[in-house]
């Protein structure tokens, strides 16, 4: 799927990735919005290509019901960078950066880290892909972005700009998963102290291993694959609860497992673009 991107893919991609690095907000979708989950793909691919940084893993979202018959999918998918991964398994204090005037959330999500390199085959076996999985994490993703209307505007306006991915937090294994029920894995979120969501692994459809198999197969059609230490996220348990600069939050998973940060303004990025672009 991969290839020379379109010069619309490449403008929509390089405004995202300008705006990133400036945290600066966008007003409004910087070009024709895609109209089919390849072209967002192709813009995604784009962005990913010209940012300056490697992907260590990847999000998994679920589309909402009145798109999924439009555009032919139950599931999308967003890169992580190195940079956006936050290890709190030391226990360590978390501040994590938002886009003022864009769109900010955190999501609580278990995360799996892969311990070998996945066929593409392997995305139907069950049984195969649970012992492809080193370990399954609490853990949070923290939805972000310069464009506040990023959802508003459905699946090929996520997809476009890295998924509405700012960063994934990666919290302590989760003891005994392979045994335990979907409905056992608990979760519950705080915002400022207040309950914001409970759920459980239940509300992903297939549980964890489910969202991937899924990204395994999505990710075949993109000439790429998932490998030994790379990290999915695999989607919200307990809701999409919106944040801004100064919020606290925290999460608590089964069995008493439980982490916190705190949202501050993004800054604009101090690190160079790739190959001294600037787009």
């Amino acid at each position: 799927m991969r290839g020379t991107p379109s010069p619309e893919a490449e403008a929509i991609a390089g405004a995202f990735r300008r705006s990133r690095r400036a945290a600066a907000p966008l007003g409004e979708f910087p070009g024709t919005l895609p109209g089919s989950l390849r072209e967002a793909y192709a813009v995604q691919d784009a962005a990913i290509a010209g940012w300056d940084d490697r992907v260590i893993g990847w999000k998994v979202a679920g589309i909402a019901p009145e798109w999924r018959q439009r555009l032919g999918a139950e599931r999308l998918a967003g890169p992580v960078f190195a940079r956006n991964l936050h290890d709190v398994r030391s226990g360590a204090a978390l501040a994590f950066p938002v886009f003022e005037g864009g769109f900010a959330a955190v999501e609580a999500e278990f995360v799996i880290r892969i311990g070998r390199v996945i066929a593409p085959e392997e995305a139907s076996d069950p049984a195969r892909l649970r012992d492809a999985v080193a370990a399954l994490h609490a853990g949070a993703e923290l939805a972000g972005s310069p464009f506040a209307a990023i959802n508003d505007l459905g699946p090929c306006s996520v997809i476009s700009d890295f998924g509405n991915n700012n960063g994934i937090v990666l919290g302590p294994e989760i003891p005994g998963w392979t045994t335990m029920p979907l409905e056992a894995l608990v979760t519950r979120s705080f915002v400022n102290a207040s309950l914001a969501g409970a759920g459980d692994a239940a509300r992903l459809a297939g549980g964890p291993l489910g969202a991937l198999a899924f990204l395994v197969a999505h990710l075949a059609t993109r000439s790429r694959g998932l490998g030994p230490g790379d990290l999915v996220s695999t989607g919200q348990t307990t809701g999409i609860h919106a944040v801004r600069a100064g919020d606290e939050v925290a999460f608590e998973f089964t069995p008493d497992l439980r982490f916190g940060a705190k949202a501050v303004a993004a800054t604009a990025a101090a690190h160079p673009a790739i190959d001294g672009m600037t787009g």
